[in-house]
Parts: structure tokens; C-alpha cells; sequence
């Protein structure tokens, strides 16, 4: 049977329509949009980053003279162009006025009151069984978005030095990587990452895709400036490749909780485990270099894509720390098992939520709320101690094979063993929810 559940979803664009409304237009659509009716022509910034050959662990990890650089990548390009274009009254709501406070206890929950981002809007269907879903055109998708909504192009330099133009050609043929603005923003500077927006890829995971974004983490070289990823069935509700973050001077509470190390790769990358949290994660860090760590990580989030698992991703630390979790909070919805008072939250538990930036849409819930509360919802999100046991024993196999890469070996036996193929499908038979039989669909109004 197929799995799903109703909920609203975050508007991302200006142009963003309900599913109703698109596909009805034919020809140029006269809106300044990416897609080849508009694009011909057009010009964008393109901020040109310097690749990275040294460690994340070395001192100036980020690889580049920051003072050398023709912009400043955060400040200037990043978050002035995003107050820019709040000026220009682009975002549906003013993120800045909404409620923050840090919740007294052991974690330092954030909590935010963003009743804006909650619209008076239809729910919708989403499908949350399956985490690879081919690119649908005819849906919203980041082409659609006007130009005005995008910041800047982002790219690996040609000559090996950062370079910044104010007004670069689009190149249509070699499909460019963009920086956006979210008009729901959760937090100030909330920018999309759009990889290769042109070749109108699926979300998932590939390794030129998250080394792209670890770049970003690394120009921008600001701890409190993260980066997120949510696949489909992990509240993703997009389904065209991209990667959200935003600025934020608190330290997170995932990024306090202690750690337990599992295992190191001959790349240098250490591997641990997530200790006294509400929802069970793996945490990557060091590296050779940072391509080292970006292929580890990607590899894993591969395997987990490839056995259907949703996942949620932070990238923490300038890039130097990622957090990998795997997560049950849609399909245990889809199936009935959550309970009232947390459905009534209307909270989707995706990367930033689980990382313990809570965002509430109802007053109540702000008012009420604890280290109790934020930790009874957060631990509904996680795989049960024995489903991540048998999830971590996937990754390890996927990394010690290297996938397309011999140098990804374990250096230290993990605590689990890489299971062989044939224990990789009935642990995915076994440990997901005895799917209902029958025809029927779940639909769970959120």
C-alpha cells in the first residue's frame, strides 16, 4: 500500500502555485523565471569559491585568504543580499518579528513563534514511503522562481582564485548552481542552495551536489551560518535538489550532545555516534580533506536513498561537522501511530526542528514550551536503538565498499558488520512497520 500524509505545504517562492494551477500556462510566462522561456540572456552574480585541498580540521580549514576575497561571502553576499531583497518586500512575512527565546533546561531548546509561516492554505498529499521519486516538471520546482528571488550563482573557480561578477552571464549549457531566498523564512538570511538548478534534478543526494555544499558552509566560515538537508519522506516537499540554511547565533543542541566514536576511515574521517539525544544520529567529522569527509557523508546518504530510509542531514561547524539522521516521524504518522497532542502541534520534524530549533505555529505551544515537550516530539522522530543498529550496519557496509571510491576502508572494526545484500532486504522487510495489507491509503491530516 502506499503511504501518505496531508500536509501544508512551505511556500518557497513568489510564484509557488497550488498544484491545481500549474501546468495550465503555455509558452513564455512574461514572470523573469529560470526556465528557457525567460532565461535567455539573463544575468546573475556569480561568486567563484576557491576549491579545498587541506584538512577541515586545519587551522584556516576554509582554504581561501578571506581578506584576498572581492566580496565577503557572508556579510556582503549571502546576508545583504537577503536583506536586500527584504527591503524590496519580497518575503511573505518579517522573520525578524517573530518570537525566539532559548528554553530553560539541560538542552537549550530553541523555540520560535512563526504563526506567518502556517497559511490559510489547502493541505496536500504527500507520498512518504518512498524516498526516490522521479523529477516532475509539471510540479512547482526551482526554474519556476523569478529571477529577482536569486541571489547570486554559485561556482568552483576556473583559475583556482575566488572571483566575484556583479553581472555574469547565465550559461545555459553548463547548468549553474544558485543561491536563493526562501519567501518563508524560519530564520534570518534563510537562503536555498539549488545545485545544477537547470538539470532539474531529483532530491537526493550525490557527491558533487553535497561537496557543493560544503563549500558554501566553508565560504562562509560562520559556525552559527548552517546548512540542512531533508529528503522526501523526511518532510522534504519539493522535490528538485536543494539544500536550505540560514543564519543563527545560538549553538544548537544536537551540536552540544555528546558524541561516542564508532570508527575512522583511512581518509582520516572520523565516525560517532550521537550519546544522550532524542533522535539517534551518526556525526562525521575531520577528513583529509574536505572531499574526504563530503564522500563519506554522500556515500552514506546514497546507501540510505538506495534502501528507501529518510534522512535528514546538518552541516554544522563551517562544514567541518555533519550530522546524518535517519528518521520514522512521516511514515509512523502516515500509519496513525503519533499521538494527538503532538500531531496538534502542526510541527514537521525535519532538519532543523530535530537539530532543536523547535518552530511553532500556535502560541500555546510557545508558551508551553519545555525540555519535556521539545524531547517527547523529538523522540517520536527517531529509529528504535535496534532499527538504527541494523540502518548503521547499511552504511558501513556502502562506505568500507567504497562505492565508486577503493580508498573509503574502514580503518577500525565499527561496532556493527556490513551486512551482505541478501540481509540488506530483509532487514528493510523486516524492520519497516508491517505495512497494512489492503488498498487503502493513510492519510493523516497534520
Amino acid at each position: 500500500m502506499m503511504l501518505k500524509i496531508k500536509r501544508v505545504p512551505t511556500v518557497v517562492s513568489n510564484y509557488q502555485k497550488d498544484e491545481a494551477d500549474e501546468g495550465r500556462r503555455a509558452g513564455g510566462c512574461g514572470r523573469n523565471c529560470l526556465n528557457k522561456c525567460c532565461i535567455s540572456g539573463a544575468k546573475l552574480p556569480l561568486y567563484a569559491f576557491k576549491k579545498q585541498n587541506n584538512s577541515p580540521g586545519e587551522k584556516g580549514f576554509s582554504g581561501h585568504e578571506k581578506q584576498d576575497a572581492p566580496v565577503a561571502f557572508l556579510d556582503s553576499l549571502v546576508l545583504g543580499e537577503w536583506e536586500d531583497r527584504m527591503q524590496k518586500g519580497l518575503f511573505r512575512y518579517d522573520v525578524t518579528a517573530c518570537e525566539t527565546k532559548v528554553i530553560p533546561g539541560q538542552f537549550g531548546f530553541i523555540a520560535q513563534l512563526n504563526e506567518g509561516r502556517h497559511l490559510k492554505k489547502r493541505p496536500t498529499e504527500f507520498r512518504v514511503d518512498k524516498v526516490l521519486q522521479p523529477f516532475d516538471g509539471s510540479k512547482f520546482n526551482f526554474t519556476k522562481v523569478g529571477q529577482e528571488e536569486v541571489l547570486f550563482q554559485f561556482e568552483a573557480s576556473e583559475d583556482g582564485e575566488v572571483q566575484f561578477h556583479p553581472n555574469a552571464p547565465i550559461d545555459v549549457e553548463n547548468s549553474p548552481s544558485v543561491v536563493a531566498i526562501n519567501v518563508s523564512p524560519i530564520e534570518y538570511g534563510h537562503v536555498l542552495l539549488i545545485p545544477r538548478i537547470l538539470e532539474s534534478l531529483p532530491q537526493r543526494i550525490d557527491r558533487e551536489s553535497f561537496l557543493l555544499a560544503l563549500h558554501m558552509a566553508a565560504e562562509a566560515g560562520n559556525p552559527y551560518f548552517r546548512l540542512g538537508y531533508n529528503s522526501l519522506g523526511a518532510f522534504a516537499t519539493i522535490n528538485h535538489l536543494h539544500f536550505q540554511a540560514y543564519y543563527l547565533a545560538v549553538t544548537f543542541p544536537i551540536e552540544k550532545a555528546p558524541t561516542k566514536k564508532i570508527t575512522s576511515l583511512d581518509g582520516g574521517v572520523r565516525i560517532s555516534e550521537l550519546l544522550n539525544y532524542p533522535v539517534r544520529g551518526l556525526v562525521f567529522e575531520g577528513g583529509n580533506t574536505l572531499e574526504d569527509l563530503s564522500n563519506s557523508v554522500s556515500d552514506a546518504c546514497i546507501c540510505l536513498q538506495e534502501n528507501n530510509i529518510p534522512y535528514n542531514v546538518l552541516i554544522s561547524d563551517c562544514g567541518k561537522r555533519i550530522f546524518l539522521l535517519p528518521q520514522c516521524y512521516a511514515e509512523k504518522q502516515a500509519l496513525g501511530e503519533v499521538r494527538a497532542e503532538l500531531l496538534d502541534t502542526q510541527v514537521n520534524p525535519a532538519v532543523w526542528e530535530i537539530s532543536g530549533h523547535m518552530v511553532l505555529k500556535r502560541k500555546k505551544d510557545y508558551d508551553e514550551a519545555s525540555d519535556e515537550n521539545a524531547w517527547k516530539l523529538l523522540a517520536e522522530v527517531s529509529l528504535s536503538e535496534e532499527r538504527f543498529q541494523e540502518v548503521n550496519a547499511l552504511i558501513f557496509g556502502a562506505i568500507a565498499s567504497g562505492v565508486d571510491d577503493g580508498n573509503a576502508n574502514l580503518l577500525e572494526d565499527p561496532d556493527v558488520n556490513p551486512r551482505s545484500h541478501d540481509e540488506v532486504n530483509a532487514i528493510n522487510k523486516s524492520s519497516h512497520h508491517a505495512m497494512v495489507s489492503g488498498t487503502q491509503e493513510c492519510l493523516v491530516l497534520q
